[in-house]
């Protein structure tokens, strides 16, 4: 069943085109994902798709009785509303009941009395359309997305808790198509895994933005990429995308050496003279125009930054006996560490746990409550936050950039401008020269962490960067941490982003306890499950020595190997450093495709179990191992 249909629609803002003659059907059960760049106008897009936003050009039909749930990224709240009250204030009948029976819930319970007659009317409409479950469902995302007090009003919750409440509100209203803006923003990465169960067990269709690509892949059946204006659909998810998008760029420039070739002939044909003088003679004039003018932009967005920035010293940033609380709740307790060159570490733990208070703690912004942080002389801290540095409407791109620094130093000795790294993070000559006001939300974040890179820090403090950004720079940003001399600390909740920067993991467990996993964020979730499973473990084996060696010490046996343990013991070692190498292998395979999302997902499948059945070799290894030296014991007590 078609939900909507666009046809032939066009939309530009000022000068900039952000549609030309798109065409888009939605069915039911497609499940869409909207990519681009930030400015190429995916938010305006979702809002035409919505109803929410005119267009130019254009047909838009949307089916009879669909309902469209909209969630913008910048949802109007009144100061006095409930949380439970925000849920409801959707436009169905359904909503509006429940919008209505909370309401008269909280005067009747302030003493007003007048409304028993109406409330009693509600409860038996409410109970006609079983509406409770519903009650009962959003109360149970709320949960799940971290919010517990239902009666706390609006204007006490932090931004973030705002946005967690605005996307329960959507995702309870009951609807044909739900459209989200950015919905993982904001969620830790527990709340992201749930969404992505809760989106794939929801009936209906969706269309999304999101730059969360692990999330993409596997909640999308369909992507759709609008690029400069023009809309290009492909079927199944973001791998499928990937390895898709490869195919139309090799074909598009064929295209383009074909067109290049029919130019070069048509013009020695132009250049002997010829004459509009029949009606051949114009169509081949004509066409020749048609190719001379035909647009083609290159995608160049493989881009190398051997960028050095400022030089570090032996001494980085050293961590002793840090302890912090915030509002009587232990954020860090006792914890130290001595930064190295080589660290690209990543922040995790729920919504509030004090990831954030951490870094503000590292940058000086926060005193700690007791414990020291001692920073190197040539440690330049840069910092790429949430709220970011404020901004000048009326000041040019360019001018904004050249205030952090002229130019950037690389690997080689030479130099690299700020309008050529301008050029290199997707603003191109005109937009450097434009002012800032008319750049998107998304651009504006851009700008903001050129700005940072180009301070020259060594040091760089990033606090949730993907918020905001496209796919395109964050592939861009990621490339340019490879080569990136300098220490990364970063909180993000984007877990492909995570596993491609990141070497070490904080994990903020609650009550004060930082536990340090080294490797990425894949690496850290199997570590946390085998450390979880371990403890089991030792549990049972620790038992079963205890009910065996009473047994073997009655008998006043000598200990040996059974026939399968001797062999075993001889066999052990190679098993281990065998599977050990396996496990480097798997590994260099993970980071050689990085952006293969079906290839990637297989590899780390295939590292957690070759990494569970190393540790079952390593505790058998220790007990084999053990064994063989009580058995020496023995023989010479026996002897």
């Amino acid at each position: 069943m078609n939900l909507v249909t666009l046809e032939n629609i066009n939309k530009s803002y000022s000068e900039k085109t952000l549609l030309k003659d798109v065409f888009l059907g939605i069915n039911d059960g497609d499940k869409i994902g909207l990519i681009g760049i930030n400015g190429a106008g995916k938010s305006t897009f979702l809002k035409i798709i919505a109803g929410k936003e005119d267009f130019f050009d254009g047909t838009r039909n949307q089916g009879k009785n669909i309902r469209i749930e909209y969630l913008s990224q910048d949802v109007e709240f009144n100061n006095d509303t409930t949380v439970i009250e925000q849920i409801f204030k959707g436009d169905t009948k359904e909503m509006k009941l429940l919008m209505e029976y909370e309401d008269i819930l909280s005067k009747i319970e302030s003493g007003d009395l007048s409304l028993n007659d109406r409330f009693i009317k509600l409860q038996s409409e409410i109970d006609t359309l079983n509406l409770w479950s519903l009650e009962n469902e959003a109360k149970s995302i709320l949960n799940k997305l971290g919010i517990n007090n239902y009666s706390e009003k609006m204007v006490n919750l932090s931004g973030g808790q705002r946005k967690r409440v605005f996307l329960a509100s959507a995702l309870i209203t009951p609807c044909e198509l739900l459209i989200l803006d950015e919905p993982t923003n904001h969620l830790d990465s527990n709340s992201i895994e749930w969404l992505e169960e809760y989106l794939n067990g929801r009936k209906g269709s969706l269309v999304m933005i999101t730059h969360d690509r692990y999330f993409l892949d596997r909640v999308s059946n369909k992507i759709i990429e609008l690029d400069r204006g023009n809309l290009y659909s492909y079927e199944g998810n973001y791998t499928k995308y990937l390895e898709k998008k490869v195919e139309r760029i090799e074909i598009e420039k064929n295209q383009e050496a074909k067109r290049q070739a029919l130019i070069r002939n048509e013009l020695k044909w132009v250049k002997r003279g010829a004459k509009a003088r029949t009606t051949k003679q114009k169509a081949r004039l004509d066409r020749f125009e048609e190719l001379v003018n035909k647009e083609y932009v290159e995608n160049n967005t493989d881009i190398k930054i051997n960028y050095v920035g400022s030089r570090l010293g032996k001494k980085i940033i050293e961590i002793e006996n840090l302890n912090k609380s915030f509002h009587n709740k232990v954020i860090v307790n006792n914890f130290n560490y001595i930064f190295t060159k080589e660290d690209r570490i990543g922040i995790v733990g729920d919504n509030g746990a004090g990831k954030t208070t951490f870094l503000k703690m590292l940058e000086g912004a926060i005193k700690q409550d007791s414990g020291e942080i001692n920073i190197g002389e040539t440690v330049k801290i840069g910092v790429f936050s949430q709220d970011g540095k404020e901004l000048d409407k009326n000041q040019r791109v360019i001018d904004f950039v050249r205030e952090g620094g002229e130019y950037i130093p690389t690997d080689d000795g030479s130099k690299i401008s700020a309008s050529t790294l301008c050029e290199r993070f997707l603003f191109d000559g005109s937009m450097q020269y434009s002012p800032i006001e008319k750049l998107s939300g998304g651009e504006k974040r851009r700008l903001q962490l050129l700005r940072v890179l180009m301070e020259s820090p060594n040091f760089l403090i990033f606090d949730e960067p993907t918020n905001d950004l496209d796919i395109e720079t964050l592939k861009i940003l990621e490339d340019f941490l490879d080569d990136y001399a300098g220490v990364v600390v970063v909180v993000s909740h984007d877990r492909y982003f995570l596993d491609r920067v990141c070497n070490k993991i904080f994990a903020f467990e609650g009550n004060g306890n930082v536990t340090i996993y080294h490797g990425n964020h894949s690496d850290y979730l199997i570590q946390k499950e085998i450390k979880n499973n371990t403890g089991n473990n030792t549990l049972v084996n620790e038992a079963k020595v205890k009910k065996e060696k009473p047994k073997r010490e009655n008998q006043n046996r000598q200990l040996k190997f059974s026939f399968k343990e001797q062999k075993e013991f001889k066999e052990i070692d190679k098993i281990v450093s065998d599977l050990e190498e396996k496990l480097e292998n798997i590994q260099e395979e993970i980071e050689l495709n990085s952006t293969n999302y079906s290839k990637l997902e297989e590899l780390i499948s295939e590292k957690e179990e070759t990494e569970l059945l190393l540790l079952e070799k390593y505790e058998r290894q220790e007990y084999l191992n053990e064994l063989d030296k009580k058995i020496k014991e023995s023989k010479k007590f026996n002897n």
